[in-house]
């Protein structure tokens, strides 16, 4: 049995499109501050594997906001991007909503195109802990920049 994305050239070419992004997001100096992965497993879609711990807490002992804000945010980015194989698309909003206090350990962001094809996109994306509970949500509108993604650190096979 062959894969589908070998005998598919246009799957081919996404794949390596997701696999592309993933390097970027591994080569973003942002991320050396945070233990995480992202995997893109269909356009539209990207999950990133968090690892939280005490460097992130605010004075009350939780993680602050501005974790669940990359969190979300690079999600619902990825998910969209995953629909762009030319350009660096930029976040121009995003709101968030909290709904649990997370501590300690493992958390997944799982991010979703919304709508939009062409110039603006609509994503959202969730939070979720290592017992399966929804702690936040967020939804972004981002646009295609004037930056070529082949010129980006990290997203060409050789860099």
């Amino acid at each position: 049995m062959t894969d589908r994305a070998d005998t598919d050239p246009q799957q081919a070419g996404a794949q390596e499109h997701f696999r592309a992004l993933e390097r970027l997001y591994a080569e973003a100096p942002i991320n050396r501050l945070f233990d995480s992965r992202l995997e893109i497993t269909e356009a539209g879609r990207a999950s990133i594997f968090f690892d939280v711990d005490d460097r992130y807490y605010h004075a009350a002992g939780a993680v602050h906001g501005t974790a669940y804000f990359k969190m979300l945010d690079d999600a619902a980015f990825y998910a969209a991007n995953s629909l762009v194989s030319d350009r660096f698309i930029l976040t121009t909003a995003f709101n968030l909503l909290f709904t649990k206090p997370l501590k300690s350990g493992p958390v997944v962001a799982e991010g979703r195109w919304v709508s939009g094809k062409r110039r603006v996109f609509v994503a959202d994306a969730r939070l979720v802990d290592s017992e399966g509970d929804e702690i936040a949500r967020g939804t972004g509108t981002f646009m295609r920049s004037h930056i070529p993604l082949a010129s980006l650190p990290g997203y060409q096979k050789n860099d």
